[in-house]
C-alpha cells in the first residue's frame, strides 16, 4: 500500500525534523503551516475543475465518511449510490457503502439507510457498462428518486473488488448522470492515488473531473493521514466545526509530504506493471486458470477461473497465495469471489528483488497447476 516503501530516507528525515518542533496540536484549535502547505499542494494537483480546497483526517475511513457528510451538506440530500465489489472502509457508513459482504459486513448490521448499490462493470462476469448505467436509472425508478441522491461514490480501480478498472466510458456516463440530476461524483482514490496506476491520480486516465476525491494510504508513506479534496464551494458547505478530528492532519504525517514528492514514480509504476503483465500473459498457455490480467500502471491483478470457463476458482487463488508465502513471497487475495491475486509491491522496489519475485511467482503458478490437476 506504500508506494515509497518502508522508511524512505526523505520521509524519516522529515519526521525527525518535525519531532524537534512539535508532535501534536488539534489543527482546528492551533493551526500550523505544514497542514496549509500540503493542502495547497494536493489541491493544485487534484484533477478537479475550478477552485479547490482540501481537508485532512487520519484514516481512509474518515475520508470516506467526511466526503459523504460534505456531499449531504452541499446538496441537502441523504442518498448515496455505490457499487458491487466496491470497498470504502469498515466503519458503519463505510460498510454500508462497501459492496462485498464477506468478510466486511458479517455480523455488523444494521447499517445506515439511504445507501444503494448498482453493479460495477465487469466484462469477464457479464456486466457491461450499459448494464451498470441502466441499473442506476433503475434505482431512480425503484428505490430512490434522483433528487434525493447526494452523491455517487466509486473507485476508479476497485481494490478489494479485484483491481477492476472502471472503463472511461463508464466514468463519463457517471459524470453525465450526476450533471443531469444535480448529484455529486465522489472518486475514492484511497488506494489508487499517488502514482500506483501510472498517474498521480487514477481519475487522470479518464479525463473526467469529480466533485470530491478521497485520499489516504500512500499520501503519507506509512504515517496515518487521509484527506478529502474537492470543489471549493462544495468543501465549504459544512457548518463550522462540522469537519475535523483531534489527530486530523497530524504534523508528523503532513511534514513528510511537504518534503518528499512521489510524482516521479509514475514512469516506474508503468515500467514495473508492464513487466508483470507481460510475465503473466506469457504464462497463460501453461496456466489455463489465468482468466484475466488487468490493471493500469502497477495496480495489477490476475483473476483465476476454472479452465475454459468464467467460473471463479477461489481454491486455485488460495493455493497460489499459500505456496508463495512458503517461498517468502507475500500475495493478497481479493475479489468478490476471492479468486483474484493483486500485486502491491512498492514502486521503489529494487530490480533484482522484483525479478526474484517474478521467478517465484512463475514457479508457484506452474506448480499449482500440477498440484490441483
Amino acid at each position: 500500500m506504500c508506494n515509497t516503501e518502508h522508511r524512505h530516507p526523505k520521509i524519516v528525515e522529515a519526521i525527525r525534523a518535525q519531532l524537534d518542533n512539535f508532535t501534536h496540536t488539534a489543527y482546528q484549535i492551533v493551526p500550523y503551516e505544514s497542514y496549509v502547505s500540503l493542502a495547497e499542494k494536493v489541491a493544485a494537483r487534484a484533477p478537479i475543475s475550478g477552485a479547490k480546497k482540501a481537508a485532512f483526517f487520519t484514516t481512509g475511513a474518515e475520508a470516506v465518511e467526511n466526503a459523504v457528510k460534505i456531499a449531504r451538506a452541499a446538496t441537502g440530500r441523504p442518498g448515496v449510490i455505490a457499487f458491487t465489489g466496491g470497498f470504502h472502509s469498515r466503519t458503519l457508513m463505510g460498510m454500508a457503502l462497501t459492496g462485498k459482504v464477506v468478510p466486511y459486513k458479517i455480523g455488523f448490521g444494521p447499517f445506515p439507510s439511504d445507501v444503494f448499490h448498482a453493479p460495477f462493470p465487469n466484462e469477464l462476469h457479464g456486466v457491461s457498462v450499459a448494464d451498470s448505467l441502466r441499473a442506476i436509472e433503475h434505482l431512480f425508478k425503484a428505490d430512490i428518486e434522483a433528487k434525493r441522491v447526494a452523491a455517487i461514490i466509486f473507485e476508479p480501480v476497485q481494490g478489494e473488488g479485484g483491481f477492476v478498472p472502471a472503463p472511461a466510458v463508464f466514468v463519463q456516463g457517471l459524470r453525465k448522470i450526476c450533471d443531469e440530476h444535480g448529484i455529486l461524483l465522489i472518486a475514492d482514490e484511497v488506494q489508487t492515488g499517488f502514482t500506483r496506476t501510472g498517474k498521480l491520480f487514477a481519475m487522470e486516465h479518464h479525463g473526467v473531473s469529480p466533485d470530491l476525491m478521497t485520499i489516504a494510504k500512500s499520501l503519507a508513506g506509512g504515517m496515518p493521514l487521509s484527506g478529502v479534496v474537492g470543489r471549493a464551494e462544495i468543501m465549504d458547505a459544512a457548518a463550522p466545526g462540522g469537519l475535523g478530528g483531534t489527530y486530523a492532519g497530524n504534523p508528523l504525517a503532513v511534514a513528510r509530504r511537504t518534503r518528499c514528492s512521489i510524482s516521479s514514480l509514475c514512469e516506474r509504476a508503468n515500467t514495473l506493471g508492464n513487466t508483470l503483465k507481460t510475465k503473466l500473459d506469457a504464462l497463460k498457455s501453461d496456466v489455463p486458470q489465468i482468466a484475466d490480467v488487468r490493471g493500469p500502471g502497477a495496480m495489477i491483478a490476475a483473476e483465476f477461473c476454472k479452465p475454459g470457463t468464467h467460473e471463479p476458482d477461489a481454491a486455485f487463488a488460495k493455493h497460489v497465495q499459500t505456496r508463495a508465502l512458503e517461498r517468502g513471497l507475500l500475495l493478497l487475495v481479493c475479489g468478490v469471489y476471492s479468486n483474484v491475486v493483486r500485486f502491491l509491491f512498492p514502486l521503489t522496489i529494487e530490480d533484482h528483488v522484483f525479478d526474484e519475485a517474478l521467478g517465484i511467482l512463475e514457479d508457484v503458478l506452474t506448480e499449482t497447476v500440477g498440484a490441483t490437476a
